[in-house]
């Protein structure tokens, strides 16, 4: 496992909070009342630990496969449903959404191999990732990619506590299936628009890994 080049900087600074609190709640409170630095010593900790684990990226063996649509990220899915897309495509498209919770690997992977055909950020709100209207109203990025089989369009959608979505494609740059494209920090959720008549292979609330687990297959 490895630490994200995204949370080098977040996990700085909270460690230097905590050193600070920890030290100062040490030199203040004296030994009647060491149990309370005790306390606050484990629950700040936790918390770095929990900041470190964020931005993990665990070892994993990928699914390539060219005729395959791969999950791009850990979380569950939560909307399997035929929508109009009034973004890019502008038809009926298969959309898969999937949740990421603070606790899931935020890492994003390309679900498929090609050529980036699309790549627009929206400023938006910050709705919870679950809202139905986040697709559509809460900032996100939208990246689209086109290969011999088709063309998909994924949206990194921010939620609640997400801030900031980093997005590492550009138009007209040639993509790998599973490759990293993007991190979203803290909470969060990623559209996966996929052409009508695509065989999906996820069910609604299905716990799904990026990189692993098959989303659709052409």
């Amino acid at each position: 496992m490895t630490i994200h080049r995204e949370g080098y900087k977040t996990i700085a600074v909270t460690a230097l909070i905590v050193g600070v609190i920890n030290l100062v709640s040490f030199s203040l409170l004296g030994e009647e009342l060491q149990w309370l630095a005790i306390t606050l010593f484990v629950v700040t900790f936790g918390l770095l630990l929990f900041i470190i684990s964020f931005f993990r990226i665990p070892n994993r063996v990928f699914t390539i496969n060219d005729k395959q649509i791969i999950s791009p990220c850990d979380g569950k899915v939560v909307v399997i449903e035929e929508i109009t897309d009034v973004e890019y495509f502008k038809d009926k498209r298969i959309q898969i959404s999937i949740f990421m919770s603070p606790a899931n690997v935020h890492v994003n992977r390309n679900p498929m191999s090609g050529e980036v055909t699309y790549n627009q950020y929206h400023k938006g709100k910050y709705l919870v990732a679950w809202h139905p209207k986040s697709s559509t109203e809460n900032e996100r990025w939208s990246v689209a990619v086109k290969n011999n089989h088709g063309e998909i369009l994924y949206k990194q959608i921010a939620g609640a506590l997400a801030r900031r979505i980093c997005n590492y494609t550009r138009v007209g740059q040639t993509v790998k299936q599973c490759d990293e494209y993007g991190f979203i920090k803290f909470g969060s959720r990623v559209d996966v628009l996929l052409p009508v008549g695509t065989k999906v292979n996820v069910r609604l609330n299905q716990a799904v890994k990026g990189g692993i687990d098959v989303l659709a297959s052409w």
